[in-house]
This record gives structure tokens, sequence and C-alpha cells, in this order.
């Protein structure tokens, strides 16, 4: 075999593509990057919410979810919005999400990507070797779920997949635990902490890979293009057809975010992904601010809280609106207001920056990883909002995958025929 060899073209310079990249490199390729923004990691993976949240992946469908979704339609800062299209692709996507809202499958689909979850974990160890930590801001904070329902919380605690690492604290505990939380201590049923979560910079991490990717003998370079199609012929794919002409290898990997489900229409392949729009904000902490050292996830009101360097990160929602990636300034404001309440010291929320992006997601949650039915045509797209969690797991399958060794686990619900 002349693995050595052959050439590999990535499309999509977000975490994903970018740790597709590394992997493959180390396995053996020559990889050429296509990415179509002048800057890697500017998409999806530029201001996301900076969770490594190895242990916390709960899918969003699950057994009572779509109930809770109309509720959330109706609340002026909930956290969902949605907009009907004149897209099959929107409706084809509801129907088999809507499948999988069930306690049967929610626990199958957790289940497995907490191997991926642990995969991912030991993967980025593996890569700290060539990438030091403070190039990305990184941090081993800890991850605690704070619950107001006492019920809901009642529940999270009985789930029988949760970790055996975990902390279960009251109110008072949780508020101790995290001082950030002091004013919201009375609304507070309890708190899950689990140890060994991480918070990072994103957009660092890729700047960061992006250099070592680039000073790695075997890796071809970057092409700032925007991939239009995908050429087949004899049966294999034989070149992407991108706006500055034609880009041509031996394998081809589709890593490119939500732009993944209309190229790889152009190969008649029909990806079960939909762009769940996403804000954030990013604020600074200055010397009088009381930022929370944990990463904090606010499980009712579905909003994330992470220091990443001298911010605070915040980010929440999921507006369901096509791939329109503009920023609703109504929704910025409802996260302002959620932040002020939930952590008024945090930081300085009146010089915040907002963003909001795209995260690709699948029914059921699963990402998609490995082969189609062109034998030198690979995925690994459909992260939804944990794609730098999962980003150094999926590429290493990825690898494994397309080297001949087999996954280091059953992939059930993470190929593309699930």
């Amino acid at each position: 075999m002349q693995q050595e060899a052959q050439q590999v073209v990535v499309i999509g310079g977000g975490v994903v593509g970018l740790t597709s990249a590394w992997w493959l490199l180390e396995a053996g390729y020559k990889v050429t990057l296509l990415e179509r923004a002048p800057t890697v990691g500017s998409a999806a993976s530029y201001r996301n919410g900076g969770q490594l949240s190895y242990r916390y992946v709960s899918p969003l469908a699950d057994a009572g979810v779509p109930l809770k979704a109309l509720q959330w339609m109706f609340q002026e800062d909930g956290p969902l919005r949605f907009k009907l299209e004149a897209d099959p692709r929107q409706w084809r996507w509801l129907l088999q999400f809507l499948a999988n809202c069930n306690a049967a499958d929610n626990r199958r689909t957790t289940a497995k990507l907490l191997e991926l979850g642990e995969l991912s974990r030991k993967s980025m160890q593996q890569l700290e070797l060539n990438l030091p930590l403070s190039e990305f801001s990184w941090r081993d904070a800890g991850k605690l779920v704070v619950y107001r329902s006492k019920k809901v919380f009642d529940a999270a605690v009985a789930r029988p997949e949760s970790s055996s690492k975990r902390q279960v604290l009251n109110g008072e505990e949780t508020a101790r635990m995290e001082p950030a939380l002091a004013q919201l201590a009375p609304s507070l049923a309890g708190g899950i902490f689990n140890s060994g979560e991480a918070v990072a910079d994103c957009h660092a991490f890729c700047l960061a890979l992006e250099k070592r990717l680039r000073a790695h003998p075997r890796f071809q370079g970057v092409v700032h293009a925007e991939a239009q199609a995908i050429f087949c012929e004899n049966g294999k794919v034989s070149a992407i057809h991108t706006e500055s002409g034609w880009v041509g290898g031996d394998h081809f990997v589709l890593a490119a975010g939500i732009q993944s489900r209309n190229l790889a229409e152009t190969a008649d392949i029909s990806l079960p992904l939909y762009p769940l729009k996403g804000y954030s904000l990013t604020a600074p902490i200055r010397a009088e601010h009381t930022a929370p050292e944990i990463s904090v996830t606010d499980f009712e009101r579905k909003t994330l809280y992470a220091r990443i360097g001298g911010n605070l990160r915040v980010a929440a929602m999921v507006d369901m609106v096509g791939e329109d990636t503009g920023i609703d300034e109504r929704r910025i404001a409802g996260l302002t207001r959620l932040a002020r309440e939930t952590m008024p010291t945090a930081a300085d929320y009146g010089q915040a920056e907002s963003w909001a992006g795209l995260r690709p997601a699948t029914p059921n949650s699963a990402p998609i990883i490995g082969a189609t039915q062109y034998p030198n045509l690979w995925l690994n797209v459909g992260h939804g909002p944990l794609g730098f969690t999962f980003a150094c797991g999926t590429a290493s399958i990825l690898a494994d995958l397309m080297t001949g060794k087999g996954a280091p686990f059953a992939l059930d619900c993470l190929g593309y025929r699930r």
C-alpha cells in the first residue's frame, strides 16, 4: 500500500477540518486544506461556547422535548426560535428529530457520545504534545450544571448514564462552589459538578493548529476558495470544483460544517444536517468583576458561561431559521438580559461583542464519521454544538478508518448509514 504517497483534500477549515488534517498527516498522508474564508476557524468555530464537555453530551432529542419546544417558542427570551421554510430538508430533519425524541433512543445515543467524548479527551491530550495549551487559553475548569427546578434536578441525578465522578450539590453548596452564582442561589434546586471538563478559545485553537499544519513536512498548504461541486467519474471522486478552479487528490474529506450539506448534494449524497443558529457574547472581565472560575451551564435557560482568557463567554439559543448568519439584535438583547440577571457582576456586559454561528446538527445529535458510497469520499460532519468537544476524537476515528485500522469502538449511530 502506497499510503504515504496519497494526497487527501480536506474541505473545511474549521475545528473539525483542521483536526482531521492533522490526524491524517500523522497517519502518513499528504494533505491539502480547502477553506473558503480568508482565515481558518472563522465560522461556527469562531466564538462558540468554548466548553470541552466530554461527559455532558446529552442529545437534544429526548422524551418531552417537543412539548418543551412549543413552550420555548412563546417565551420572549426562550431558547428556541423557529421559522417555517419551503425547504423540504427542514421538514425531513424535523421528522427524523421527532422520531428520536424518546427515552430509549436518547439513552443509546448518549452512551455512544460518552464513548466518543472519552476518546476525544484522550485525543486532545495526545495533541497537547504538539500544541501547547497556553496558546488557546485552555483551562481544566470543571463543569457545573445548575438546575432551578427540583423535579428536573432530581431527574438529572437519577439518570443511569451519569458519571460516577460527579458531585451532586444542593443549592447552597452550588453557590459556595462557584461564588459567581451567589445571587442565583435562592433560585437553585441544586447542581451537578464534573471534574475533568475544560474550557478554551476554539478560534485560537484553530489558528495554533494551522501553524502546526503549515510546519508539517507532508502538508501541501491551504487553498482559500469556495468549494462548489464534487466531480465524480467511474464511481470515484476525482476533483472538487472551486471558484478558483479544480482541486484534485486521491481522497477527499468533507468537513465543511453546514456547507457540507449543499456540497454533498452535488454528488447525490443527502446528509441529514440542519443549521442550528446559536449566539454568544464575549464580555471583558475587569478587576472589579466576579467571573466564574468553573464552566457553568444553566440547564433550564440552556445558557452556558465560561471564562476564556480575560473574557466571559456567554452562549445560548437555538434558532431554526435556515442558513441566515445575521445577528438578530433582539436575541442578543435577550441573552444580555439573562446574563445580567444570572451573573450581574461577572463581566462588563456593556462592552460585550456579539456573535452568531450555524451549528451543523443531525437529528439525533451524533456526528457522521466515515465512508460514503464513493470509496475515496469521507465524512466528518454534523457535530452540532459539540464540534470543539468532539473534533479530536472524530478526527482520530477518521484517520483509523481511512488507514484500514477500523474504529476503536462500534460506531453504530455515528456512521453515514445509521
